[in-house]
């Protein structure tokens, strides 16, 4: 029955996505806003729901370990196999607003999120309501600063109606297979006694991730990189900001030695993609040295 339950999973995202990004980019069109832009917020906001209602409900349940780990191997594997999987298929063109502005700002956020863990060694309540109050901030920002090009081609664009139907109902889809995912491989690895911070940033952060992944491949595919890029780089910043932010503004909670090195992987990461996005293009072989980054980090986890 779980095996059947992770294939339904994967049934769900994989076209939960194809509706979405199909909704997400003729909204962007439609709306006469760069299609990073959706990536960076609806799309971003979308494929995060799996890890926000796990990082909330952990820390409710005072499971604090799953809380903040699967938020940081979320945003690992948003990094490494995603990104890096999009571009060992699809060499990705990075847009200047993502070069200049947003992959920037995600190297802060987890800067921001090192220096509180190591200070503190929690999560306060106060640095949660710090987060929410930074991730306002940027979503004001780059609402601002986002032209709009009301010449936009709005041909082949579909109905408002429809727009609705795809966005939302992929959404769902993606949520529903994330779940059950989630809940199926917990299952298994809880079976074979695995720790709560091993499941956190294993099983159930690459099963939260799934939804970037499944989504980033299929704009790519459709030569929608940069909502693909987007929505990678956004849900890294609503993963920090957003997740971490509102889990530890309802439940403040401490953090472990395990979790403060992921901290350090996490911004070591971000300023890797800030350094390879000055080229303005990630190619197939950076591709590949992302996703064998992440095979080595995983390696080190189950030996850790």
């Amino acid at each position: 029955m779980e095996i059947l339950g992770l294939l339904l999973g994967f049934l769900c995202l994989i076209k939960g996505a194809d509706f979405f990004v199909d909704g997400a980019s003729s909204l962007a069109r439609r709306l006469g806003v760069p299609a990073v832009l959706v990536g960076l917020t609806v799309a971003a906001i979308g494929t995060s729901l799996p890890e926000a209602s796990v990082s909330v409900i952990s820390a409710l349940h005072h499971s604090p370990e799953i809380a903040i780990s699967n938020v940081l191997g979320s945003n690992l594997f948003n990094t490494l196999m995603v990104i890096g999987c999009c571009a060992l298929i699809f060499p990705i063109h990075v847009d200047r607003e993502l070069r200049n502005r947003d992959i920037p700002f995600n190297v802060i956020v987890s800067a921001i999120l090192f220096f509180l863990v190591v200070c503190f060694r929690q999560l306060s309540r106060w640095s949660g309501i710090l987060l929410l109050i930074l991730l306002i901030a940027y979503l004001v920002y780059i609402c601002m600063h986002t032209p709009i090009d009301k010449e936009e081609d709005k041909s082949n664009v579909l109905s408002v109606g429809r727009i609705i139907v795809y966005i939302l109902g992929g959404m769902i889809a993606i949520v529903a297979g994330g779940q059950l995912v989630v809940n199926n491989a917990t299952g298994i690895a809880t079976a074979l006694g695995w720790s709560q911070t091993l499941i956190g940033v294993t099983i159930v952060a690459v099963g939260t991730s799934l939804p970037e992944l499944v989504t980033s491949l299929v704009a790519c595919r459709k030569g929608e990189s940069g909502l693909g890029l987007g929505n990678a780089v956004g849900s890294n910043i609503f993963n920090i900001l957003f997740i971490l932010g509102a889990s530890s503004a309802i439940a403040p909670y401490g953090v472990n030695m395990e979790s403060l090195i992921d901290c350090l992987l996490v911004l070591l990461v971000a300023l890797i993609l800030f350094g390879v996005s000055r080229n303005s293009m990630i190619s197939k072989k950076e591709g590949l040295c992302f996703v064998l980054l992440y095979v080595a980090y995983s390696v080190f986890v189950f030996l850790r």
